[in-house]
């Protein structure tokens, strides 16, 4: 892991850092000492690791829970090169898409694809982040919509050292069998008139969890219009279930 700057505002630190070539970036409480939770951030599609959704809930994470939130760009988003392959593919779901086939399907499809390399990168990265002196090897959390849960579905269920998931805005057509070997606490994110994925769908990926303990929470508005009190909810689920 290679730091490449280092700041602090309103008591929380931000570390921007390179791994195996993944560019990340790190909060935590400033001043922090030994071990504390670690909340890996999953992105959605087309944003990058400091998006402001991904920024927001970040600092709050570090400044009033004391935990410390990692994310790092996904293949051919922010800083990663363009992935050809990668690239292939979305143009050509995209006239797909157009010429009448089923968008949740394409996007399901990529996003199995993708995971594919993204779950390897992430536990390398909980590897690297949780020896660091200020992070150290605490319970992990995972919080991720969207693209997020695309890809967190089969990394939480490929990694035991996460305990709690906060998912959503995402459905079941390739991620059910992952959802089946998740067991830790979820909380589920669910538009009701999200026109990206069938709200059938996002129903069905929550009945798939594995999880004794799920919550659903569904709200009015499309893909992008979860509410700001979500966050709140965010924050209060981790503290219960990791601090």
């Amino acid at each position: 892991m290679r730091f490449i700057s280092d700041s602090s505002s309103r008591g929380v630190r931000e570390q921007l850092f390179e791994l195996e070539g993944v560019p990340g970036v790190l909060w935590t409480p400033e001043g922090a000492a030994g071990g504390r939770p670690l909340i890996v951030m999953g992105h959605g599609g087309g944003q990058h690791k400091k998006a402001p959704d991904i920024e927001t809930r970040a600092r709050r994470l570090a400044a009033e829970c004391g935990f410390a939130v990692v994310a790092v760009d996904v293949p051919g988003h922010g800083g990663r090169p363009v992935d050809e392959e990668f690239d292939r593919i979305a143009t050509e779901n995209r006239a797909r898409a157009e010429a009448g086939e089923d968008l949740a399907r394409l996007i399901a499809e990529f996003q199995a694809l993708v995971s594919r390399r993204t779950v390897p990168e992430w536990r390398s990265l909980l590897d690297a982040v949780q020896r660091l002196e200020h992070v150290g090897a605490g319970p992990v959390g995972y919080w991720g919509v969207s693209l997020g849960c695309g890809l967190g579905v089969p990394f939480v269920a490929a990694e035991p050292r996460v305990r709690a998931a906060v998912l959503g805005l995402g459905g079941a057509l390739a991620s059910a069998g992952d959802a089946a070997r998740i067991t830790v606490p979820v909380e589920f994110l669910l538009q009701w008139d999200d026109e990206r994925v069938p709200r059938a769908a996002a129903l069905a990926l929550f009945d798939a969890l594995g999880s004794v303990e799920k919550t659903l929470h569904a709200n009015p508005g499309k893909h992008s219009e979860v509410p700001d009190f979500e966050l709140d909810s965010t924050l209060r689920f981790f503290a219960r279930h990791l601090g």
